[in-house]
């Protein structure tokens, strides 16, 4: 069963997989800004509601909606 970056709590380090779904401009989005296969992933903080999700990508903070941590599948 695949993991998404939705499911990785505060702390827990990932490598992406692939960026799943067919969201056009969604994927392109998250691909600009450094999330892409082989990419390691550490969660800072997730939100009291679970939105959004704070995130430790190649150096620099991002913070992404749930629906979007969804999509980003762990290896």
């Amino acid at each position: 069963m695949e993991r998404t970056l939705k499911e990785l709590k505060p702390g827990e380090k990932a490598i992406i997989a692939k960026i799943d779904g067919d969201k056009g401009a969604v994927k392109r989005r998250l691909m600009d800004m450094g999330v892409t296969h082989g990419a390691e992933v550490l969660v800072r903080k997730v939100a009291p509601l679970g939105d959004p999700i704070e995130i430790n990508i190649r150096g620099y903070e991002l913070t992404i909606r749930k629906s979007e941590a969804e999509l980003i599948i762990l290896q």
